[in-house]
């Protein structure tokens, strides 16, 4: 079995990176090195995030994100698997395209794969390690379709 961790985001931003073009996770803190390179769950918070209520990134992705913000997101559960490509520091955001926020550590992510099926779990803060339990139905349900 592959060993996993997880990242809890808060909605609308795991829409963003799950449906959309969002390929950039901001945080407050680095990246632990030997997260580098690691697919990591992508878990929608219990709870959304108000400051996205005034985020506009504009242009097409505008849009999209207007739409994501206007309807409630999956909360408390794995919605994606995505690889952690890179982080790095960013003064200006404008490295990362309109997704990039101002003095934040810019965690750059790929391939990200949209579950068929959300699975409910508790999200944690930092990385976390999920159970195994956990590990078994996201893949799961990361080999079904998504329609």
């Amino acid at each position: 079995m592959t060993a996993f961790r997880a990242l809890t985001i808060r909605q609308p931003w795991a829409d963003a990176i799950t449906y959309g073009p969002k390929r950039v996770e901001n945080r407050t803190w680095k990246l632990p090195a030997k997260h580098e390179g690691a697919r990591i769950l992508i878990h929608a918070a219990a709870q959304a995030d108000r400051p996205a209520d005034d985020f506009d990134p504009g242009g097409p992705y505008g849009q999209m994100f207007l739409r994501l913000r206007s309807k409630i997101g999956q909360r408390g559960a794995v919605v994606a698997i995505a690889t952690i490509t890179g982080c790095h520091w960013s003064d200006d955001g404008t490295c990362c395209g309109p997704w990039g926020f101002d003095r934040a550590y810019h965690w750059t992510l790929d391939d990200v794969t949209a579950l068929a099926q959300p699975v409910p779990a508790k999200g944690r803060l930092r990385i976390w390690t999920p159970d195994p339990q956990l590990v078994v139905a996201v893949t799961e349900a990361a080999a079904r379709p998504v329609s």
